[in-house]
């Protein structure tokens, strides 16, 4: 998949037409499945898809919060188009969501969530990542659930933000919901990913091979 990669758009073909969840489906304009490159060291999980993502069916779409997470990452290195651009021209990052539809007037519910789960796996499982990025509380508490020793209770994304957590296999880096954050933690989580990640060798957290 690494080298054959043609999509970055659901690149794993996951089922477009999900019917898992009745008041999901009848709500949303689009199931948004993973975005990006397959063979990305980092993942950034969202935890339900955005207005824009729903429209475009790429995750982080294109709206306030979305155009901020692609702007982050295109300043870090990893998106190398404009961050109003909808179809990200990404490289060694991957982004995805805890569920994969919209609901406009509420968030997913917890049985919604867990339905949506086997598609996070299977990417995480294929990707293989070597950091992954929680957007916002509801995706820190879940991936802390899955993959800390620390109870989810105790994470906090804003005290947590631009901090790295260690994992079962790799790092956490949490960062704060997009649409409410200043720019001042937007610095700061750039420049904690730059000296405190990317200046080191963070592949010593699996000893996944060299790229």
């Amino acid at each position: 998949m690494d080298a054959a990669q043609t999509d970055f758009e659901n690149p794993f073909g996951m089922d477009t037409d999900c019917a898992n969840c009745s008041a999901l489906c009848a709500e949303r304009s689009t199931v948004v499945h993973g975005y990006g490159d397959v063979g990305g060291e980092f993942l950034v999980v969202g935890g339900e898809p955005s207005a824009g993502a729903d429209e475009t069916g790429i995750p982080f779409g294109d709206d306030e919060g979305g155009r901020r997470v692609r702007s982050i990452f295109r300043e870090l290195g990893f998106v190398r188009s404009a961050p109003e651009t909808v179809e990200m021209d990404v490289q060694n990052a991957f982004f995805t969501a805890l569920t994969r539809c919209r609901h406009p007037d509420r968030s997913a519910t917890d049985e919604e969530v867990a339905s949506c789960e086997p598609y996070l796996d299977a990417e995480i499982r294929m990707i293989n990542p070597q950091i992954i990025v929680p957007v916002g509380q509801r995706a820190l508490e879940a991936l802390a659930f899955e993959y800390t020793t620390r109870s989810p209770d105790s994470f906090d994304v804003a005290a947590e933000h631009a901090t790295t957590i260690r994992g079962r296999g790799f790092e956490l880096v949490p960062l704060r919901d997009p649409e409410t954050m200043s720019d001042e933690a937007e610095r700061a989580f750039i420049d904690h990913v730059r000296e405190n990640v990317l200046a080191r060798d963070y592949r010593q957290t699996k000893g996944r091979r060299s790229r």
